[in-house]
C-alpha cells in the first residue's frame, strides 16, 4: 500500500515543528491554552513538557478495519491529554501521566520498528500535547525510510490554528465528536467550548483530506474518519452530534459508533455515569445514526466488551 504513496519531504515536518515548538513558550497547543513556558520547564493542564512521553507503541488489531487492516495499526499512546474524561479507559496515560519521555531520534526509531513489524500506519493517539517533537521525529524517520500514513488520532479537542499547521503532514485523521452539549463538556471532561473547538477542527480536517479512501483492501490510505462513543442518558448527545456532524463535512463522511462505555476511572462517582448502556439507549443511538443519512461507517454491537465491530455499513 505505502509503497505507491507520496509523502512530504522531511523539511515539511521540520518547518511546522520549529513553528509549534515556538507556541510552546506560552503555551497554546490546545484550546485551553495555559501560556505556561513549557521550554523553560513549566507544565501546564497536560503536563508534557518538551520532549514526547510514550506509554506503550505496539501493532494493535482493534480499531476500525480500515485502520487496523489484516495486519494491524502501528499505535503509540502518548501520555497526557487535552481533556480530562471521568470515564477515560485509559486514565493510567492520560491522566496520571505514565510513560517514558523520548528524544525524536528514539521515537522516530519507534515509527519505523512499526513499520518493520508490518502496521499499516503509524496511528499517534493523544498526540496534540507533543506535536512539536512528534513532527521532528516523523522528519527523521521519513529520512530513514518510513513509508507509513499517519493517524491523527484525537479527542477532537483541538485549535484548528494547529490543525492548519498539519495541512499536507496528516494523511489520516480519527477524531472523536464526543458531546453535543458544552456543560455536558466540562462537567464530564473539563472541556471548555468543546463544541465549537470540535466543529472547527473537524471542518478544517475535512478540508484537508476528505472523506476516507481506502486501497483495494480496504486499508485507509487518506481522509477522515471520525468517531462517537455513546455514553449513558443519551450524556453524549448523540442524536444532535450526528446530524451536526454530517452538516460539517456532508453525509460522505465515515464513522465509528461505538458502544463500548463502561464505568471506568472515576465514572461510578459521577452521576449519570454509574453504569453500562441499556439495549434501549443503543436502539435510540442507531435510529440517530439511520436518520442523520451518514453513507458509509462501523457500529459496535452492544455486547462487543473488547469493541469489535459488526461489518460495515453503507446506505
Amino acid at each position: 500500500m505505502s509503497a505507491t504513496m507520496s509523502f512530504p519531504e522531511p523539511q515539511a515536518y521540520r518547518r511546522a515543528a520549529g513553528v509549534l515548538r515556538r507556541w510552546l513558550k506560552a503555551c497554546v497547543i490546545c484550546p485551553r491554552a495555559c501560556r505556561v513556558n513549557r521550554l523553560a520547564g513549566e507544565r501546564g493542564f497536560c503536563r508534557a513538557g518538551v520532549k514526547a512521553v510514550v506509554n506503550v507503541a505496539q501493532l494493535h488489531h482493534g480499531e476500525e478495519p480500515p485502520i487496523s487492516g489484516s495486519g494491524g495499526s502501528g499505535t503509540v499512546f502518548f501520555a497526557g491529554c487535552t481533556m480530562a474524561c471521568r470515564f477515560c479507559q485509559n486514565y493510567q496515560i492520560s491522566q496520571e501521566g505514565w510513560g517514558e519521555e523520548l528524544a525524536p531520534e528514539d521515537l522516530a526509531a519507534v515509527f519505523l520498528r512499526l513499520q518493520l513489524s508490518g502496521a499499516h500506519n503509524l496511528n499517534l493517539v493523544t498526540p496534540t500535547p507533543h506535536l512539536p517533537a512528534i513532527l521532528e521525529a516523523l522528519a527523521i524517520a521519513r529520512e530513514n525510510g518510513c513509508r507509513l500514513p499517519v493517524v491523527y488520532n484525537t479527542s477532537g479537542y483541538e485549535r484548528a490554528a494547529v490543525i492548519r499547521r498539519l495541512a499536507g503532514l496528516v494523511e489520516i485523521y480519527l477524531p472523536d465528536y464526543k458531546y453535543a452539549d458544552n456543560q455536558v463538556a466540562a462537567r464530564l471532561s473539563q472541556a471548555p467550548n468543546y463544541v465549537e473547538h470540535c466543529r472547527a477542527s473537524l471542518a478544517e480536517m475535512f478540508r484537508q483530506v476528505g472523506p476516507l479512501q481506502m486501497d483495494e483492501q480496504g486499508v485507509a490510505l487518506r481522509g477522515v474518519l471520525v468517531r462517537h462513543l455513546v455514553l449513558p442518558q443519551n450524556l453524549s448527545g448523540t442524536d444532535r452530534v450526528l446530524p451536526d456532524l454530517v452538516r460539517i463535512t456532508g453525509p460522505e463522511v465515515w464513522l465509528g459508533l461505538m458502544s463500548q462505555y463502561y464505568p471506568a476511572y472515576k465514572a461510578k462517582e459521577t452521576p449519570g455515569l454509574e453504569r453500562r448502556l441499556i439495549a434501549a439507549e443503543y436502539r435510540a443511538a442507531e435510529r440517530a445514526l439511520e436518520e442523520a443519512g451518514i453513507e458509509n461507517g462501523f457500529v459496535q454491537g452492544l455486547d462487543s466488551s473488547n469493541g469489535e465491530y459488526l461489518p460495515g455499513f453503507k446506505l
